[in-house]
């Protein structure tokens, strides 16, 4: 037994401890307690020296081979839903363009259709998700022949869908639905369906004051990585909630973004991925994309390229596919025909724009968004388009699933 070990095991105890204070009048001890969380990770790389297969620097990061099942899976799922879903305007973006750009339509939509003084946070109790039934989701995904599913944790607008311990009173607990999302279809994807469970995580959040605080230290600082960040994307992976103790998430899939705006050493994003694919319980089965950072890590860093959203590498000729079933066009795109070396991974929505509620091409994997609506429903338009998916895979999936180009492997 290494220390490194013996670390994970203490660092595990602490995230499930049942007596940490969720109380507004405890933040202080809170936050100390988050700093020692923070302390005990860095220490399990670090201070023993320990590091395992994979060391925290891009080269080591990057030789670990791809998952095959990833590799194999080729369709996925995408669900963007949180707050956003309550306005259903604009898409999941609707907290930034109203008061943070402060775009006119999105001020006029406000003031044409609630009170002065309404803000954002006054969705939550509208957030109620009262339709959601997990099960029911499975199944919609195993039969549009999806081989693995990525939900949105936490977007940009930083509300968790569990009840994260590191975000009090801003959580799908705490606020709307009162129950674990990330939980509850977690549980449904790994027990009525064969399907692989990821999730999206945006390492910032616009309006968190500890990040805007270390953003206008020029990241100097990292008071929001130590309470927040870390800590939060440690927690989904270990210790799911001081309530529900004995649900782990794991995650196969880790779709991290929001990183543009500091460097990777910012976010710790190294040592993150060494832990995770060293200690983790996902360490031989889990991937990653590459929005780690704003210094040339997209498009050069990760298990799996996404690049941009809806990502179409190569820029040699472009073709037209249209997919038809039943004499419906279910969805159409332009691609390239440039095989690339490094798998990557195709982002696309159902929407036109929006990614929340509001195309296999060089053989490599294609993650297909929807947005469920804020009482927990998938739009009876998405879930057509989604089951015509299905059913032409059913007929065609022998040429899709597992496939590889004749002169890449990837």
């Amino acid at each position: 037994m290494t220390c490194s070990y013996i670390l994970l095991v203490n660092f595990t105890d602490i995230l499930t401890n049942k007596t940490l204070s969720m109380e507004i009048g405890k933040e202080k001890s809170l936050f100390t307690e988050m700093r020692l969380i923070f302390m005990i990770a860095v220490s399990t790389i670090i201070f023993t020296g320990v590091f395992g297969q994979y060391t925290p620097d891009w080269e080591s990061l990057d030789s670990r081979p791809l998952p095959e099942w990833y590799d194999q899976a080729k369709i996925g799922i995408f669900l963007h839903w949180g707050l956003y879903s309550v306005p259903a305007f604009g898409g999941e973006w609707f907290w930034m363009y109203w008061q943070g750009a402060q775009y006119s339509d999105y001020v006029k939509y406000m003031d044409d259709n609630f009170r002065p003084g309404f803000t954002y946070q006054d969705f939550g109790p509208q957030f109620t998700t009262e339709f959601f039934d997990p099960d029911q989701w499975a199944e919609l995904f195993e039969a549009a022949g999806a081989r693995y599913v990525v939900l949105t944790s936490k977007h940009h607008e930083g509300f968790t869908m569990w009840p994260s311990k590191y975000s009090w009173n801003w959580n799908s607990e705490d606020l709307g639905p009162q129950r674990d999302l990330v939980g509850d279809l977690a549980s449904a994807i790994r027990n009525k369906t064969s399907i692989r469970f990821g999730l999206y995580y945006s390492l910032y959040e616009w309006f968190s004051p500890r990040y805007l605080d270390d953003k206008a230290n020029n990241f100097n600082t990292n008071d929001f990585i130590v309470s927040k960040m870390l800590p939060e994307m440690y927690e989904f992976q270990l210790a799911i909630t001081y309530k529900f103790q004995t649900e782990l998430y794991q995650p196969e899939v880790i779709w991290a973004d929001g990183d543009w705006e500091a460097a990777d050493w910012y976010w710790n994003s190294t040592i993150f991925l060494a832990w995770l694919f060293n200690e983790s319980p996902v360490k031989d089965t889990v991937v990653v994309n590459d929005r780690w950072g704003n210094n040339n890590i997209p498009c050069e860093h990760g298990s799996f390229y996404s690049c941009t959203d809806r990502f179409n590498p190569g820029k040699h000729f472009h073709m037209m596919i249209y997919l038809v079933v039943s004499f419906h066009v279910l969805s159409f795109c332009t691609f390239t025909g440039v095989l690339q070396t490094h798998k990557w991974e195709n982002a696309m929505t159902l929407d036109k724009d929006s990614w929340g509620y509001d195309r296999t091409e060089t053989l490599s994997n294609l993650l297909v968004n929807a947005g469920p609506t804020h009482d927990g429903r998938i739009d009876p338009i998405m879930e057509e388009r989604l089951r015509q998916m299905g059913e032409w895979l059913s007929l065609n999936g022998e040429a899709i699933y597992a496939s590889n180009p004749w002169i890449f492997p990837k």
